[in-house]
C-alpha cells in the first residue's frame, strides 16, 4: 500500500470520532442509524480496524456527507453540487449544504394547510433560521402564531413548542438553516423531545 494512502487511512479514525461527537450521535445511536455494531464502531474510530468501503459509505449516509470528507481526500474545483430531494411530513425537501457538519440548510416546500387545522409543535435541543421564499408561512411558537410572508425570517430557540406549516391551502417555499440537533428532528428521525425552556428571542423579519 503506497506510503500516501496508508497515511489517509490512518488518519480516517480521528475524523469519524471528531464527526460524530460534531453531529451529536453516542455509537449506540451511530449503529443503530448504520448496522455498524458499537464495537466496530469503536475501533474505527480508534484506529484498531481499518476501514473498508462498505463501512465508510454507511457512516456516510447517516451523516449526509460525502466519501470525501470522511477520508480527507483533497477538494474538486468545482464547488457545486447536485442536490436531491426528498419527502417528509408531506414536504419535499432539497439539501443545500454538505461541508458544514454543524448547521445545515435546506430549501422546503411546504404543502398546503387548512387554516382552521391547528399547527403540530415539537421541542428539542437547538436553534432554527426560515426565511420565506414564497407563499405565505404560519409560525406557531407556544402560544403564539404569526404570519410569514415572502422575503421575511425569523428566528427561535427550539427548545420552546414551535412549528410551521404553509399558511394556505397553496403551497410555501423556505430556506431553512437548521442546528445538527434541529436536523436530526425535522429532517432524519422525528426523534426526542427537550424539556421546554424559557421563552425564544423574537423572530425577526
Amino acid at each position: 500500500m503506497p506510503d500516501d494512502l496508508d497515511a489517509m487511512l490512518d488518519a480516517v479514525a480521528p475524523r469519524l470520532r471528531d464527526l460524530r461527537h460534531r453531529r451529536g450521535y453516542t455509537l449506540a445511536e451511530l449503529a443503530a442509524e448504520t448496522g455498524i455494531s458499537t464495537s466496530t464502531l469503536s475501533r474505527l474510530e480508534s484506529g484498531l480496524r481499518r476501514p473498508t468501503l462498505e463501512l465508510l459509505i454507511r457512516i456516510a449516509s447517516a451523516y449526509r456527507a460525502n466519501l470525501d470528507d470522511l477520508v480527507g481526500a483533497p477538494q474538486i474545483a468545482d464547488p457545486r453540487i447536485h442536490p436531491k430531494p426528498f419527502y417528509r411530513d408531506g414536504k419535499a425537501i432539497i439539501p443545500l449544504t454538505r461541508q458544514n457538519p454543524d448547521v445545515h440548510a435546506y430549501k422546503m416546500v411546504l404543502p398546503g394547510h387548512p387554516p382552521d387545522r391547528p399547527v403540530e409543535q415539537k421541542t428539542h435541543e437547538g436553534y432554527d433560521w426560515i426565511y420565506v421564499l414564497s407563499g405565505r408561512v404560519r409560525l406557531a411558537l407556544g402560544d403564539s402564531e404569526l404570519i410569514l410572508e415572502p422575503g421575511e425570517a425569523a428566528e427561535f430557540d427550539t427548545r420552546v413548542p414551535h412549528g410551521h406549516v404553509s399558511a394556505s391551502t397553496e403551497p410555501a417555499e423556505i430556506l431553512n438553516l437548521l442546528s445538527v440537533q434541529g436536523e436530526r428532528v425535522h429532517v432524519r428521525t422525528g426523534a426526542g423531545e427537550a424539556t421546554p425552556a424559557p421563552p425564544p428571542r423574537h423572530p425577526t423579519a
